[in-house]
């Protein structure tokens, strides 16, 4: 990488990749824990993780570029740390509260992303990609407030 449209392009597949391992890690972690709102919360993020999918698609059209990841190795210690809470917690609480605490890990990993991404963006003069941007990271920060929401109110006491 050269330059700063080489490295945006990097952290575009990055994230291509993280969104993509996030579709499908989601399911398995809806169907493991056991509160409903926090299953509704994974779920709907899901759809909406569809979106971000398609709207990353979108940047990588406008950049004249096919769409492909690069091995996002963050995201996939993120994934697999949910995986070991999963696996290794005997509580059902227990389990809902590091599911939880998991997913906000990969909201702040990928609100982070976002945030440069968009920076860059700016910078490059890349104007059509900065909206398709900002509506995932403002998803993904709303995702992350429901979360502290779900944990403060019910998860967490109950966990505890």
């Amino acid at each position: 990488m050269k330059t700063l449209n080489d490295l945006f392009l990097h952290m575009l597949k990055d994230v291509y990749h993280a969104e993509k391992q996030i579709l499908r890690a989601l399911p398995k972690m809806a169907k493991t824990v056991t509160a409903p709102e926090l299953r509704k919360a994974l779920e709907l993020h899901r759809e909406e993780t569809l979106r971000q999918v398609e709207r990353l698609e979108q940047v990588f059209e406008l950049l004249d570029k096919r769409a492909r990841g690069e091995p996002c190795e963050a995201m996939q210690g993120l994934i697999e740390e949910a995986k070991s809470v999963m696996e290794e917690a005997e509580a059902p609480e227990v389990i809902d509260a590091g599911v939880l605490a998991a997913s906000q890990a990969v909201e702040h990993y990928e609100i982070s992303r976002y945030g440069t991404l968009i920076a860059w963006a700016t910078q490059l003069g890349l104007k059509d990609a900065v909206p398709l941007l900002t509506e995932t990271l403002e998803e993904e920060k709303k995702t992350d407030r429901l979360l502290t929401d779900i944990a403060e109110k019910q998860i967490n006491r109950k966990a505890a």
